[in-house]
């Protein structure tokens, strides 16, 4: 088994959490990790990108190589354009439509979607819309690590406990509202896709 993940997005998108999450389950179900951060100007929005590099055998890199991305998870739709040309042929993009506009020429995004609808493989969803109906305005990357979730080689109860795992601190309200978020993202995909 082996999954090469890029989480992508700007500062204060939650990516952390969600490489933090994937990471606890990965080593929860004694596999091999390798993560790898840049950090832009994250805290005055800039761009966020973590390689995460899961397999049941020794991990040598921890940068993932040009075409060898299996999921792209962008919670921002421009940064998932960025990192296209690391995705596999028969690899997923994963992306919110809730743009954050943080340089001048931002492109419109009718363009975006276009280039993401060119994928054989996409997922696009609105996911800071589905955390506000959920009462959890902060959990949009919950809901998208639940949207990814299908292409990510973990049971949805491995990923509730990681869930829990990170978030215990915060009290079980909080754990709640994640597990109800990457829950609401999971129904979205299962919805949209058919997994083979």
């Amino acid at each position: 088994m082996k999954i090469d993940i890029i989480l992508a997005g700007v500062g204060g998108q939650g990516i952390l959490s969600i490489a933090a999450i994937v990471g606890a389950a990965a080593i929860e179900k004694g596999l091999y990790l390798k993560q790898a951060e840049t950090h832009g100007m994250s805290q005055r929005g800039g761009a966020v990108v973590s390689n995460l590099r899961i397999a049941d055998y020794p991990v040598s890199s921890d940068l993932i190589p040009l075409g060898g991305a299996d999921v792209i998870l962008s919670v921002e739709p421009m940064e998932s354009l960025r990192y296209l040309p690391y995705l596999t042929k028969n690899g997923w993009l994963v992306t919110n439509s809730t743009t954050f506009e943080n340089i001048p020429d931002y492109p419109d995004f009718t363009e975006i979607e276009k280039e993401i609808n060119k994928l054989p493989h996409a997922v696009l969803l609105d996911a800071d819309k589905i955390a506000k109906e959920l009462g959890n305005p902060r959990g949009s990357n919950m809901v998208m690590l639940g949207a990814a979730s299908p292409f990510l080689h973990f049971s949805d109860q491995e990923m509730e406990k990681a869930i829990e795992n990170i978030f215990r601190r915060k009290g079980q309200d909080v754990v709640d509202l994640n597990i109800n978020a990457y829950k609401a993202g999971r129904a979205v995909s299962d919805k949209l896709i058919k997994v083979d």
